[in-house]
Order: C-alpha cells, then structure tokens, then sequence
C-alpha cells in the first residue's frame, strides 16, 4: 500500500506544479529589410536579384520608381501589371542583370518600356493571372 500511496503523491505533486508554471507564448517576428536598390526592379521570388530592363512593364513603375514586388510591394489591392517571364531564370534566361546598386541606363525610360511585350499578368504578390 505504500507503494500505491506514493505514487499517488508523486501523481498530485505533479499535477500541482504543472498548473503553476508559466505557460510560453511564441511570437514570430520576421524582419524582411530594405527591398533590393534595382534600377528596373526585382523579382519577386527569394534571392530577390535585380531584373533586367524590359522584365517589367510600364505599369510597375510609378514616377519612374518601382512600385515592388514580393514582400515589399506597395501597389493597389486590385492591382496587375504585366512581365515578360522570358527574363525570368526560372525559364531559362540567362542574359545581363544588372547588380544592387547600379542606375538605369539613360536611354531605358522606365515609364515607356520600349517594344515591351508581356506574355504573364502577376498582382505584385507573386501570383500570376490571365494575360490581358
């Protein structure tokens, strides 16, 4: 009986002292940065490396300033803008980009993408819809 009588204390000490620990709360805090300084933008997938002219189009700029893409995007609720996913890695491109930091060539009017001929419609946010 003893042995009964022990374990059975042991049981209630137990009980006692996991109702008066300190439950732990978790918080996740992620800290993101600055978005990448890119003359013509970036692409909105993780390493977030600088696109080359002519990826985005017109419409992702505003004053001459893109308006993000990815965890940084700043644009409307509704809003979709157009990219030629040509330019993208993902699809087999491997030309020219420019690095962090570099300016826009002078002739590479950001307001008027020359000739540029989206194939993609994407929302900023990494989602991709109909061309329209």
């Amino acid at each position: 009986m003893t042995g009964f009588k022990l374990v059975l204390l042991s049981a209630v000490a137990g009980c006692c002292l996991m109702a008066t620990a300190p439950k732990a709360t978790a918080q996740l805090a992620v800290e993101i940065g600055a978005a990448p300084d890119c003359p013509y933008g970036y692409y909105d997938a993780a390493p977030y490396n600088c696109a080359p002219y002519g990826y985005y189009g017109p419409e992702w700029f505003s004053g001459g300033i893109f308006v993000g893409s990815g965890p940084w995007f700043h644009g409307d609720n509704n809003f979709r803008g157009h990219v030629n996913n040509r330019f993208h890695p993902d699809h087999g491109y491997r030309g020219a980009t420019p690095q962090r930091g570099e300016r826009a060539a002078a002739g590479n009017r950001l307001d008027k993408v020359s000739h540029f001929k989206g194939n993609e419609v994407r929302d900023g946010r990494g989602h991709t819809g109909n061309k329209r």
